[in-house]
């Protein structure tokens, strides 16, 4: 209801079907007093009744005939002329008589069967009205339950996309997070890297050092890839075994590779040149690299002795990716 419109009452509910039997109603109580007043202004029947007595009475004895004088008997010349018999008239057809018992019995027969009849139709009527007035019902529950059915899918519908939201916002949330997480681990896996690739840098710039002052103090070479760690080791030596090692290490390198990161192993071998263990020092942070060197320094067994016929016990080898090319 609106604040400009008046208020209306709302109408009840069966108007239609209740001005229906109301005029089903009146019509049959016309119909009613219609024969009623016909069948008063009907002409009475015309009854005729013989009363018979049940005692057999004597009738009584019928009067006797007075006699007649004789007359003279008339000649044939003065004879009177006969007359003509005449016509016998037609009898009159008795009326038929008709019992009042049974006239009335027809009567109420006949009456009943119209009553019949009229209640018959009424109830026929009444019949059509209610199965109007049920399908009518039953198509409003129908309308009643589409609606409540479309209003139960609308509502599944509206929740299934609020729960693939929610579902979207929390993976995003979740994505970012990780990568939040990744980069973070990224950032600590480089720093590490580089603290790593500074401390064994710092390391081999000790050992060349410390290789270049021995070279120095006995023969003048320089080894630069792999270090005996014998009492009398010698930088030939050590670069003979690494010329070894890079010869039979295969590995490519990958495009646009940033600089070129070392890898360092410890190996100890035996007195007859082939290898006690293999052990990292240092990563490239080049998991295939540092795999194809380990496999060259397994290849490159039996090392040879050095210049004093004896086999060092044990070695560094340091190798770079990029030394091969």
């Amino acid at each position: 209801m609106s604040g400009s419109s008046p208020y209306q009452v709302p109408k009840a509910p069966g108007r239609w079907r209740a001005i229906a039997l109301a005029l089903i109603v009146h019509l049959a109580l016309v119909a009613f007093l219609w024969i009623g007043v016909s069948w008063q202004n009907k002409t009475p029947l015309a009854v005729e009744a013989e009363i018979w007595d049940p005692q057999i009475k004597e009738a009584a004895p019928l009067p006797q005939p007075e006699p007649q004088p004789e007359l003279p008997q008339p000649t044939p010349s003065q004879a009177a002329p006969v007359p003509e018999p005449q016509a016998t008239p037609p009898k009159a057809a008795e009326p038929i008589l008709v019992k009042p018992d049974i006239a009335l019995e027809k009567e109420k027969e006949k009456k009943r069967k119209e009553q019949e009849q009229r209640d018959a139709a009424l109830e026929k009527q009444a019949k059509q009205a209610r199965d109007l007035q049920a399908k009518r019902d039953q198509e409003k529950r129908e309308k009643i339950d589409q609606e409540k059915q479309a209003k139960t899918e609308r509502l599944k519908k509206e929740k299934q996309e609020d729960d693939k939201k929610l579902a979207k916002q929390k993976e995003d949330a979740d994505a970012m997070k990780k990568a939040e997480a990744d980069k973070l681990a990224a950032e600590k896996l480089q720093k590490q890297a580089a603290a790593d690739n500074k401390a064994a840098q710092q390391r081999r710039q000790e050992e060349t050092n410390r290789l270049l002052s021995q070279a120095t103090s006995s023969s003048g070479g320089v080894g630069t890839a792999a270090k005996s760690q014998g009492p009398r080791g010698d930088a030939g030596y050590a670069g003979k075994i690494a010329a070894r090692i890079r010869m039979n290490t295969t590995f490519d390198v990958p495009p646009g590779l940033a600089g070129n990161p070392p890898v360092e192993y410890a190996v100890e071998l035996l007195p007859d040149g082939s290898i006690r263990s293999v052990r990292l020092i240092q990563s490239s942070n080049l998991p295939g690299f540092d795999e194809a060197v380990a496999r060259a320094i397994n290849k490159s067994q039996p090392f040879p002795p050095d210049k004093d016929g004896k086999v060092p016990t044990s070695i560094s080898v340091i190798h770079k990716p990029k030394d091969n090319n």
